[in-house]
């Protein structure tokens, strides 16, 4: 089903803030066209993790590969030395990050915003990454809103123009993190649709949710973590179904109560 070699392979990663380690030791593998769901209470660096794979956040111990290329780093003689940000801005462009809150430019439309990354950071006609912004924007189901300001969106709509603007870069990789926990609950479905038809056209994405019903469905494989560490992973049918762990246990029980 999968290609040999990971797409995304993070090793012995670790991270704190001041004394507080909030990643430890954690080794995952996410290989091409594969759904993994990230699992999780507050705080148990789900979170961080997603960002220390886009380099928002240094690493304090490990390595983050994609495609087999370090993410924010070069290796000389055996020791990581940090990139310079243009450096680290084109290392970036392999991951598509889709964030809590949209984050979308406010003084531009949906098109504009779609139309940003492409035309500034990489240079391309105009012409041809407009044609390009408003197929991705019939994608996520927008066409028709492509003139529109965000203030004029629903928040489930701005969501999908987020998720627009990171797949106009071609990313190899899509990370969203909690990309529905900012939404009112009948806005939440039209989000997940549009991710589980990215999920259905092969995109390899890292997801980190609450959403049970989407890890169970959509995820081939689960992670569960607790206080920074990766406390069990494997099928949903196990993880989520048939934990092995008491700590996996009792969190999915708070869950669903």
């Amino acid at each position: 089903m999968h290609a040999a070699d990971p797409l995304v392979t993070i090793s012995h990663v670790g991270k704190s803030f001041g004394h507080v380690e909030v990643l430890r030791d954690v080794d995952l593998a996410v290989h091409a066209g594969e759904v993994v769901g990230i699992l999780g209470p507050s705080g148990s660096g789900k979170s961080t993790l997603l960002r220390c794979i886009n380099h928002l956040e240094e690493l304090d111990a490990g390595e983050i590969r994609v495609d087999g290329v370090l993410v924010g780093y070069r290796e000389h003689k055996g020791r990581l030395y940090e990139l310079r940000p243009k450096e680290v801005a084109r290392r970036r462009r392999d991951l598509g990050m889709v964030f809590q809150r949209f984050n979308l430019f406010g003084h531009m439309t949906a098109l504009e915003n779609v139309m940003e990354a492409p035309v500034r950071v990489l240079r391309r006609p105009k012409a041809e990454v407009r044609a390009e912004a408003l197929a991705l924007l019939d994608r996520v189901g927008l066409a028709e809103r492509a003139d529109v300001y965000p203030s004029q969106l629903s928040g489930g709509q701005q969501q999908r123009v987020a998720i627009a603007r990171a797949l106009a870069m071609k990313p190899k990789v899509m990370l969203f993190d909690e990309p529905t926990s900012a939404l009112d609950p009948e806005l939440v479905g039209e989000v997940l649709a549009v991710m589980r038809q990215l999920a259905a056209d092969g995109m390899t994405m890292i997801v980190v949710t609450h959403e049970m019903a989407f890890a169970r469905e959509v995820c081939d494989r689960v992670v569960f973590m607790a206080d920074g560490i990766v406390v069990e992973e494997g099928p949903p049918s196990q993880v989520i179904d048939a934990p092995q762990h008491e700590r996996t246990r009792a969190f999915l029980a708070r869950v669903a109560g």
